[in-house]
């Protein structure tokens, strides 16, 4: 799969896969939603490369919501921007691979070809940091619940999450109340601070 909203970089993206990897099968989506509806109606997939500025996702989300859908399958950033930080960041998130879009075409092949042999290809050395801890306490809460704190972090009203996701403000509430106990917050506002390790990362 390959999760970006730029039709010319999904193709230039797909080139590369297939240099890397002669007749594979490739879907492409332009948003994390279209991405996870997709994984929704064919999960056997082998590889998943994700743009980390999708419009519908807020720093490291899209990888997040993709990994919770598809949890086998290695995710790898593929992005415009250079920024060891981010890198660094995305490994410690569990990400297979962090790469430039800039990159020659086989440089591109030859970094999926180690990640599908299951090689992760970062250009940074270990890291440490307190994104790991908060994600292994999201990976707790049902894809409901996850889907409700994304919707918080993207600042929208009670009214609102229950609009969008079909759920009653009432379901809505109780989802919070179990989130922020699953997070170890009281409220919205705490709960979006614990969440900015993973989503404050790639803020202008």
């Amino acid at each position: 799969m390959i999760a970006d909203d730029h039709p010319l970089a999904r193709e230039g993206l797909a080139l590369a896969v297939r240099h890397a990897i002669p007749g594979a099968a490739i879907t492409g989506a332009g948003t994390i939603a279209q991405a996870e509806a997709i994984a929704g109606q064919r999960p056997a997939f082998d590889l998943a490369l994700l743009d980390l500025m999708l419009p519908d996702t807020q720093g490291f989300s899209g990888l997040l919501r993709l990994q919770f859908c598809l949890p086998q399958v290695p995710v790898v950033i593929v992005t415009g921007r250079e920024d060891a930080n981010l890198a660094r960041a995305a490994r410690e998130l569990g990400a297979a691979g962090f790469l430039r879009k800039s990159a020659p075409l086989d440089n591109l092949a030859d970094a999926l070809r180690g990640i599908v042999a299951g090689k992760p290809v970062f250009s940074v050395g270990p890291v440490k940091g307190d994104a790991g801890p908060i994600r292994d306490r999201m990976a707790q809460l049902s894809p409901a619940r996850r889907r409700v704190l994304f919707a918080l972090a993207d600042g929208r009203a009670n009214k609102q999450i229950a609009h969008d996701l079909h759920v009653s403000e009432a379901t809505v509430k109780a989802h919070l109340t179990a989130i922020f106990r699953q997070l170890g917050v009281t409220n919205r506002a705490q709960a979006v601070l614990a969440l900015q390790p993973l989503l404050g990362e790639t803020s202008q």
